[in-house]
């Protein structure tokens, strides 16, 4: 059973940084004290992404960070990954649960209130809800949830949550007032300056 404190700070790699840059985003990031880490890759090269996650592996060892492998469930049995998070496009939960074990971590995003419903019998660790807030990072939102989206998925979930989507340092004690297990960020982090400033301050707001 996974520690739901490790959702609290959940940094998602950015697609658009190459490989060099990811693994520095993410060293950099797990020192200052990120919590879980989601290796992301939307071209479609295989090999590449591999490549990526073994790459941010090697820099978790050791960290206790987890590493979750975005969509593809190939990828993350290839470099023996914690764990996949799913979309609602990609393999059912059910399906990437046998083939990946009790053992290994399970996310879902959700991005309606049916789509949580329907998840609450899936076999699943955690539910993200997805979009929050407007964002630049993900184009194709089909729902944007908002705080009061929050609260009442909170109020429907028996699954932890973990809110993405336009997340940063200014709204980050309002999405945590909700009562969800932690946040998603992307560019919040990756896209900054000094991310270990970055990624610090999000610890001092999450009381990390």
């Amino acid at each position: 059973m996974i520690d739901t404190t490790q959702y609290r700070l959940y940094l998602v790699t950015d697609d658009r940084q190459d490989d060099a840059t990811i693994v520095d985003v993410v060293s950099q990031a797990v020192t200052a004290g990120v919590t879980m880490v989601q290796v992301r890759e939307k071209h479609g090269d295989v090999r590449a992404f591999i490549n990526r996650a073994q790459l941010v592996k090697q820099v978790l060892s050791g960290s206790n960070v987890p590493l979750i492998i975005n969509d593809r469930v190939d990828v993350a049995l290839a470099v023996d990954a914690d764990g996949v998070h799913l979309g609602q496009s990609d393999m059912p939960a059910e399906f990437a649960r046998q083939l990946l074990g009790p053992d290994k971590i399970v996310g879902l995003t959700v991005e309606s209130m049916a789509q949580l419903q329907q998840a609450q019998s899936l076999p699943v660790d955690y539910l993200g809800i997805s979009s929050v807030f407007a964002t630049t990072t993900k184009t194709d939102i089909c729902h944007q949830w908002g705080l009061k989206g929050l609260l009442s998925a909170m109020a429907e979930s028996q699954l932890p949550l973990v809110a993405i989507g336009g997340i940063d340092l200014s709204n980050t004690k309002q999405v945590m007032a909700t009562g969800i297990a932690g946040i998603a960020v992307v560019s919040a982090i990756c896209q900054q300056e000094d991310v270990v400033l970055a990624t610090r301050a999000f610890c001092q707001l999450l009381k990390l």
